[in-house]
């Protein structure tokens, strides 16, 4: 309807334009002018009518809310919007942990699969990055050997072990060894030539836990 105003606004201009110049024509040139000025005054009234046509047709199509259209999306998976939301959220965690790679691989890969089988990851916003981006992601993850095992030779201990660059290149992180082979050790100040110790891989939060312990040693002064 705004349109159809400012057409007829600018009809009533155009003529009232050339009215007014109307004294300074010949009877010729003012004929020819009316003449141009009708012609667009029809081609105007004509483009009225096909506008009123076409929001008469607008009107007739009796349009959805878009809202309600999404509402309809939502119900085809068998969720609502509170369903899509939580959805959402657990693709966006599980994304953010997969960049990060916090491992362990299997176990994101379990998670990833969960979202797979939900109908909601068929949604236009969901499917490509669920199906497609995050899966291509795990599959280029590749993912450090968890642990290795270290054979003890004579004149070793746990804080020399822990040294070794092969290993955490920090002696302070010598407690991760002693944890993880307790079966073994019975004594952290005793271990024995050929005894066989799982080295496993230090957590983040052990890594800056141990590497904070390192920095802030100062060993005692030499008396």
């Amino acid at each position: 309807m705004k349109n159809i105003k400012i057409l007829s606004v600018f009809a009533i201009i155009a003529i009232f334009s050339a009215l007014s110049f109307a004294q300074e024509m010949t009877k010729e040139q003012w004929q020819n002018e009316m003449n141009s000025l009708n012609a667009r005054k029809n081609a105007l009234t004509n483009e009225i009518k096909a506008l009123r046509t076409d929001v008469d047709n607008l009107k007739a199509m009796n349009l959805q809310d878009p809202e309600d259209c999404i509402d309809e999306l939502y119900q085809m998976v068998g969720a609502n919007r509170s369903d899509v939301d939580n959805f959402r959220r657990a693709v966006n965690d599980l994304n953010g942990k997969i960049n990060r790679k916090e491992g362990p691989k299997s176990d994101r890969q379990t998670d990833l699969n969960v979202l797979k089988v939900n109908k909601i990851s068929a949604l236009p916003e969901f499917f490509n990055k669920v199906h497609v981006d995050m899966q291509k992601a795990l599959d280029n993850w590749v993912e450090e050997v968890r642990e290795i095992n270290y054979t003890v030779v004579r004149g070793d201990h746990l804080w020399g072990i822990a040294k070794k660059k092969e290993h955490y290149a920090n002696p302070f992180a010598w407690p991760v060894i002693y944890k993880a082979n307790r079966d073994k050790i019975k004594n952290p100040d005793l271990i024995y030539p050929k005894q066989v110790f799982k080295i496993p891989n230090l957590t983040e939060e052990e890594k800056s836990k141990y590497e904070r312990l390192r920095k802030n040693f100062k060993p005692a002064p030499v008396q």
